[in-house]
């Protein structure tokens, strides 16, 4: 048996194993019932700043209610998110509007100086972890480097982290919109066995996004707020700008403020294994019927 079939099939071990402990353990599903689902087709607003439209198959998290499946699933939230996802919950993306102003996308990508800014940072996100008493996690590299779509606005990239407890791979995909006084932060998680067909499957849908007129990125006008940094800091988190304004002492500073802002776009991860041992199990229960 080769090795992929030797995880295919320790993945369904544990997956009856986490199954039959939920089907115990009954608060876990009724909190999760008890979320207010919207439900598709219908469209719904991601704060003033966009409106998405949720196609037939696939649920939507208000604020309020993204910040409670958050902490369901171990992460902090930052109150100002907003949840995307197939209602078999197979992953599920999470939507942030950072209000940085208009970021210019004439930059070139160092990426490897992006990914020591990510490692740095994501260390001082495990220091909040350990607080929590939550798992650690450490970055490997890049499951694809950034790149920007420039006729869509559209950065993306994917890092492999590494589940400090069980030395799991934990791959996190990453989407940034521009817009014309910001930026829409998106991150994808999911089961790494099935990273590319969940990217595909959340694009799909993703094409029901847009950013309310005056928001968007081509309405930018000479006035407007200026962003204090480019792409690298927007995948660095922040930090990556600075460096170059304030010096290196700064920007380790800058760092361990940005961790926050780190925690909550890289620890989603840290939730994907037991997520995908339930995404076919009990969570299906809970399917609009």
């Amino acid at each position: 048996m080769d090795g992929e079939s030797c995880m295919k099939g320790f993945i369904k071990y544990i997956y009856v194993i986490v199954i039959l402990g939920l089907l115990v353990n009954k608060s876990y599903a009724v909190d999760i019932n008890e979320l207010n689902w919207e439900y598709g087709p219908t469209k719904s607003s991601i704060g003033s700043k966009a409106k998405i439209v949720i196609p037939e198959g696939y649920v939507f998290l208000g604020k309020k209610d993204t910040a409670k499946f958050m902490e369901l699933s171990e992460n902090i939230p930052s109150g100002k998110q907003y949840m995307f996802a197939p209602e078999d919950l197979s992953w599920f993306a999470v939507f942030e509007f950072d209000s940085v102003g208009y970021v210019e996308d004439d930059e070139e990508l160092d990426t490897n100086s992006i990914l020591e800014t990510l490692k740095r940072g994501t260390e001082q996100g495990n220091t909040a972890r350990r607080e929590k008493g939550w798992g650690t996690m450490s970055i490997k590299g890049w499951e694809f480097k950034p790149r920007y779509d420039k006729q869509n606005n559209l950065l993306e990239w994917a890092i492999i982290a590494i589940n400090d407890t069980d030395n799991s791979e934990i791959i996190n995909y990453k989407t940034r919109i521009l817009g014309r006084s910001g930026v829409m932060k998106v991150v994808l998680v999911a089961d790494p066995l099935e990273l590319t067909s969940s990217v595909n499957s959340f694009k799909s849908a993703l094409v029901g996004y847009d950013f309310v007129d005056g928001e968007k990125y081509s309405e930018f006008k000479k006035g407007d707020r200026m962003a204090e940094f480019g792409l690298a800091a927007l995948v660095a988190g922040g930090a990556a700008a600075l460096a170059t304004k304030k010096g290196f002492w700064a920007a380790i500073v800058a760092g361990a403020l940005a961790a926050k802002k780190i925690i909550g776009i890289v620890i989603f991860g840290v939730f994907i294994w037991l997520f995908s041992f339930i995404k076919k199990g009990v969570l299906s229960l809970f399917r609009r019927k």
